[in-house]
């Protein structure tokens, strides 16, 4: 028995050896050779394991080889100087790959390092698909700004005015608050009801940048009619509840038909819709709330400013 014959016989018995490679409905599928007792056996039941010779004999592992524990690696891999060891961690497909990463940074590594698994003289730092999240993470959030950004000045190109779009930038913070609690209320709900936990993950997050486009066209419609009506010399306190008032009906069919067109992709599962239904609860959430403060928060909130820096405005003809 020559060496590569006697480590394939080992590794069947112990980790695993690869026989070959078939095709089953166009898929690939790998067979290996295992043994019942696997790689969970130790090293004294590893010795007494029969082999077969190629003489035909059957013979323990140990009558053939002596068997010393050891730690080794094949190769030795330096990171800035330092000795280093990769350890691959692939999650659950139902756990979010965010969810997985802070599971290991917030749990895992500090309970091994409190165990003395991992020495206090070893360094971690967590790579690979962790550090895309993290950069998808900043980019987005510099994208977030951006868009936050110019959304005002094409607002302040729009209005001809610095002041104006303030109040319409006012219900995008709102709005994401909304967002973020119809995500935390729809988790408490299918917490008690047993339904899936739906993760703050990335793609959830892109609910958000949509939110900004979304939240500012109810403000928009009152602000503007607002503006319009105090040009006409209409009354602050006359000008803002007119405003609503004309505006109301467009603002409650641009918001149903949003929502009950997201309503199917929150409410009702299926399969394809785990993906993108944490975007679909975001925007539903966010928006509903944003409509109740334009409608509400929004009026007192121009009532309140514009009589306090243009008082003439809110000369009434009480």
């Amino acid at each position: 028995m020559n060496g590569d014959d006697f480590g394939y016989s080992v590794a069947a018995v112990s980790d695993g050896a690869f026989v070959d490679e078939f095709l089953l409905n166009d898929d690939q599928v790998d067979m290996f050779l295992f043994s019942n007792a696997g790689n969970q056996q130790s090293i004294e039941q590893l010795a007494t394991t029969p082999i077969l010779t190629p003489q035909g004999t059957i013979l323990p592992l140990n009558a053939i080889a002596t068997l010393l524990e050891g730690k080794r690696s094949d190769t030795v891999r330096r990171i800035d100087g330092e000795r280093t060891v990769s350890v691959y961690v692939i999650a659950p497909k139902e756990v979010a790959l965010e969810t997985a990463v802070n599971t290991v940074k917030n749990t895992l590594l500090p309970e091994l390092r409190e165990s003395g698994a991992i020495p206090q003289s070893v360094s971690t730092r967590i790579t690979g698909a962790a550090d895309q999240l993290a950069a998808t993470q900043d980019a987005l959030s510099v994208n977030f700004l951006i868009a936050i950004a110019l959304c005002y000045l094409l607002l302040v190109a729009i209005f001809n005015h610095w002041g104006y779009p303030a109040f319409i930038l006012t219900i995008i913070p709102l709005g994401m608050a909304g967002g973020l609690l119809g995500l935390i209320a729809n988790n408490a709900v299918s917490g008690m009801l047993g339904g899936a936990y739906q993760p703050f993950d990335m793609i959830t997050m892109l609910g958000f940048l949509i939110l900004l486009g979304t939240v500012v066209n109810n403000p928009i419609l009152i602000v503007d009619q607002t503006r319009r009506l105090l040009a006409q010399g209409e009354a602050l306190h006359s000008a803002v509840k007119q405003a609503v008032e004309v505006r109301l009906r467009p603002i409650m069919m641009s918001t149903c038909t949003t929502i009950f067109g997201l309503a199917p992709l929150v409410v009702i599962p299926g399969e394809g819709t785990e993906l993108y239904r944490g975007v679909g609860i975001i925007v539903l959430s966010g928006i509903f709330v944003s409509t109740v403060l334009s409608v509400t928060f929004l009026p007192a909130l121009l009532v309140t400013v514009l009589a306090r820096f243009a008082p003439k405005a809110s000369t009434s003809a009480n």
